[in-house]
């Protein structure tokens, strides 16, 4: 039997259909980038592992405290979280045009026609439609546009970990800048008490003849030095923490640390791994690659406009002459299928596939040059980290001198053997020994956390298992 003209209609959109899914997909071009086998600067015998929870090295609860409470307040945090919820929303977005789109129409209504030279008439009506349209997906445009999206939707899963990470790294730089400026103030004010000691004894050896004024005014010089010294570091101190409110999503005024012993943190070793194990554990890395799937599929999606569109389109409905009433219908059904091809645009859709393109070849630099920056960052953290254990130890070594110095310039001066230029000499050298220990410690702490930052604090990209 010869199937019937809406059989063959049928029997031809469902050929067009199943021709949908014959789209190719384009493989990811990566940079090539030839990889060392090893870090160039040294590495620590006795270094730890990474983890995803690496502050908790340094040995401080309130680190630890300070670090969960950003992590759940960070206005920060929350505003990369969200657009990972916006990337999901726009892959939803993108893959609901791969299903049949459904509408349904109402209307009821009644119409009066008044000619001028005829009696009035009345007309009413009653119709309910329902239609559907699906666009076939022959050459993978709207695929690709999913695709797209999915990476784009990776990408903003990236920029996540890596905004969590910059929040983990910039509350304990914050948190170690604070305990080091209360240090620096700590020793300015111990440094304020040894040149009022020195001045006591240079107002007695004053008073009884054995000092000049000279040597008066010169220790008050020192000692209103040592006072104005201490007012930047205090305005340092405060600003500090209230940068530190800021990221913990607090308000700036009324943050309280406690008292924490700056000596007593603990500096951990990082073993930074393999070089090749770098592309698997920076989220910046990650999110690079997924730009560049994102880019390559939107190179198919333009190169998929080129060619015809092709609509399928179905409607079904009844209609009546009655007023809200659908009482001896009159019912209608429609199938159709439509092809359109582009004929002539300027020469848009061309360009807009050599733009894709171009971005796509863009984003394989960008990819490249991150790759090249990741590893500087890394051997940089290394060469840092190790140039300043060594100084930190040859600044012990200082300032056991210049305490020792001091001490006898002071029972010196005491004794009239030397005048009070070596006391104030010897004064000043141990400040500047002890202020300069506590600066390097601090530098040795940011190397640290420039070293967890540079490998991706333990993060590691997940790789789905072969099926």
């Amino acid at each position: 039997m010869k199937p019937s003209r809406c059989q063959q209609t049928l029997l031809g959109l469902a050929l067009v259909a199943a021709l949908s899914g014959c789209a190719s997909t384009d493989t990811i071009q990566r940079p090539k980038v030839a990889l060392p086998e090893t870090w160039s600067e040294a590495v620590t015998a006795q270094a730890e592992p990474l983890s995803d929870s690496w502050w908790r090295h340094f040995n401080s609860i309130q680190l630890e405290a300070l670090v969960q409470e950003a992590l759940a307040a960070s206005p920060d945090l929350a505003a990369a979280q969200e657009k990972v919820v916006q990337a999901e929303l726009q892959v939803r977005q993108s893959g609901a045009s791969l299903f049949p789109a459904l509408s349904l129409n109402g209307s009821t209504g009644v119409r009066r026609n008044e000619p001028a030279d005829g009696p009035a008439t009345n007309s009413e009506s009653t119709s309910i439609s329902l239609g559907a349209s699906y666009e076939v997906d022959l050459w993978g445009r709207i695929d690709a546009d999913v695709r797209a999206a999915a990476a784009t939707l990776s990408a903003a899963h990236y920029d996540f970990a890596a905004a969590r990470l910059s929040l983990v790294a910039a509350v304990a730089d914050a948190y170690f800048q604070t305990l080091a400026l209360r240090e620096r103030l700590a020793l300015a004010r111990e440094n304020l008490v040894i040149a009022e000691r020195v001045l006591g004894i240079v107002e007695a050896r004053y008073r009884n003849g054995a000092a000049s004024a000279l040597d008066l005014t010169r220790q008050q010089t020192a000692v209103l030095t040592q006072r104005s010294a201490l007012l930047p570091l205090e305005v340092q101190e405060r600003q500090t923490v209230r940068a530190l409110a800021i990221l913990l999503g607090r308000a700036p005024q009324g943050l309280a640390l406690m008292q924490e012993d700056f000596a007593q943190l603990h500096i951990p070793a990082v073993a930074p791994g393999l070089p090749a194990e770098l592309l698997l554990r920076r989220p910046d890395l990650a999110r690079a690659e997924a730009q560049l799937a994102a880019a390559d599929a939107n190179v198919a999606a333009a190169r998929a406009a080129l060619l015809p569109s092709i609509s399928l389109s179905a409607s079904a409905g009844v209609a009546t002459t009655e007023l809200l009433s659908l009482s001896n219908p009159v019912t209608t059904l429609g199938l159709s299928a439509g092809i359109v091809q582009s004929l002539f645009d300027g020469g848009r859709l061309r360009a807009q596939v050599a733009s894709s393109e171009s971005r796509r070849r863009e984003l394989v630099e960008n990819y490249r040059k991150a790759i090249l920056t990741a590893l500087q960052e890394v051997e940089d953290s290394l060469g840092n980290a190790a140039r300043n254990t060594q100084q930190a130890a040859m600044q012990e070594q200082i300032v056991t001198h210049a305490q020792r110095t001091l001490r006898l310039a002071e029972l010196r001066y005491r004794e009239g053997a030397d005048d009070l230029l070596t006391v104030l000499d010897a004064q000043r050298s141990l400040f500047q020994a002890q202020d300069t220990r506590v600066q390097l410690r601090l530098a040795r702490l940011g190397a640290a956390l420039d070293l967890y930052k540079a490998l991706g604090g333990g993060w590691r990209i997940e790789i789905a298992a072969p099926r």
